[in-house]
């Protein structure tokens, strides 16, 4: 077997594929969040804290896949900003819980907008079946690299056409 047969075949390999529609996925977020002032961990920073209020720096720090120090850097910019507020002495233990302002939900509207326009325009030539066979798959490649219970299972032991889901959505 010569080096070319053992490699992958870039343009069918489903990684590379994912890879290049998240490579174009973030520039076009970019491109729609850079009028607002902002970048896509300051949207899902503000997005996370709308859906969940009060999370902590390291909740956030994982939900925008940053570390803790980004995301504490971050943080107290917004604070700066007046865009999220935090108290000065935890309530209980070390965690200080993180609170959308006023002055954020109104900047996040703005991005969440700008945000959804990338979506559709990504999804367009989807229909609505389509796109839920593509959220399904997705969740279920996700599913399958951290579903501890799927780590080391070869694909071949996997019945064809099986997909696995996280959650419920």
């Amino acid at each position: 077997m010569g080096q070319a047969d053992a490699g992958i075949d870039l343009p069918t390999s489903i990684g590379y594929l994912l890879k290049q529609a998240s490579s174009a996925l973030r520039a076009a977020m970019e491109e729609a969040l850079r009028p607002l002032g902002m970048t896509i961990t300051h949207y899902s920073c503000l997005e996370l804290l709308a859906q969940r209020p009060g999370l902590s720096n390291s909740d956030l720090a994982r939900g925008a896949f940053v570390t803790r120090q980004s995301m504490n850097v971050l943080l107290q910019a917004l604070e700066r900003a007046g865009q999220v507020t935090r108290p000065d002495v935890a309530p209980a233990g070390r965690v200080l819980p993180v609170t959308l302002t006023e002055t954020g939900r109104a900047a996040l509207a703005r991005a969440s907008a700008a945000v959804r326009a990338v979506e559709l325009r990504m999804l367009a030539h989807l229909s609505e079946d389509e796109q839920d066979h593509a959220r399904r798959i997705l969740a279920g490649l996700v599913g399958a690299l951290t579903d501890p219970a799927d780590r080391g299972r070869p694909a071949s032991r996997m019945p064809a056409g099986t997909v696995t889901t996280t959650g419920t959505g």
